[in-house]
């Protein structure tokens, strides 16, 4: 078995419920006026701009449209769902969704206790996400995991992004590991497994949805909980 030193996180949908949150932060400006204008139930608005904002991230990561596209667009295509082609609204709901999400808190059960178990085994805690800089510290500071992590290595500091080797090596060489010593731990196949597996770390699957693996290569490990991990690590 491989002695890991070095844990690389994902940290959206895999520690960070960003489902619940994006769920909370829509409510929130659905309650200041947007329910006006699309005038529609709640639940019919997020489960477009769940499904928009899955869409345009995966092009994103494939290098098909750029961050800023990402962050309006999802907006605008959730909008045009109920007929609503309004530029300056979703311009203007996406920025302020953009700093309503990172101040919630919701993260997935039993986040914190497998955080301290690992750091009471001495595992060196890090980040590799494809987030904002901004947005994912302020996500780490107000939800309390700021303290577990040595290093957040990020698409912008790197100049790459998951499922890119070469973010993967700008992780290796930012905390001084090396590749045998280091695992990564994610949800998306394609971003954080196959992306992990392609550049020669160790990955594991965190499947909280229990999806179909879909990938052709296998995941060093496959959880559907984070309690799991105390049976791996």
């Amino acid at each position: 078995m491989p002695v890991y030193k070095h844990l690389f996180f994902d940290l959206d949908h895999t520690i960070w419920d960003f489902d619940t949150n994006a769920k909370a932060t829509l409510q929130d400006l659905y309650d200041r006026g947007l329910e006006e204008k699309i005038k529609v139930p709640f639940n019919d608005f997020y489960e477009r701009y769940i499904f928009h904002n899955a869409h345009l991230w995966s092009r994103y990561e494939k290098g098909f449209i750029g961050v800023e596209e990402l962050k309006w667009k999802r907006m605008w295509r959730a909008l045009l769902d109920f007929k609503i082609a309004d530029e300056v609204l979703s311009k203007d709901l996406s920025i302020q969704f953009l700093e309503l999400l990172p101040t919630k808190k919701a993260v997935f059960e039993y986040t914190f206790e497998i955080l301290n178990y690992l750091k009471n085994k001495d595992y060196n805690l890090h980040l590799i996400t494809n987030g904002f800089v901004n947005v994912q510290t302020k996500k780490l500071k107000n939800s309390g995991l700021d303290v577990y992590f040595n290093e957040m290595i990020t698409s912008e500091a790197s100049n790459s992004l998951k499922p890119k080797k070469e973010i993967f090596d700008y992780a290796l060489q930012k905390t001084n590991a090396s590749m045998h010593e280091s695992l990564m731990l994610g949800d998306n196949q394609d971003a954080d497994i196959a992306g992990a597996l392609n550049a020669g770390m160790d990955a594991i699957f965190v499947n909280h949805i229990k999806e179909p693996l879909k990938i052709k290569q296998k995941p060093t490990h496959v959880i559907t909980h984070l309690k799991e991990l105390e049976l791996i690590l």
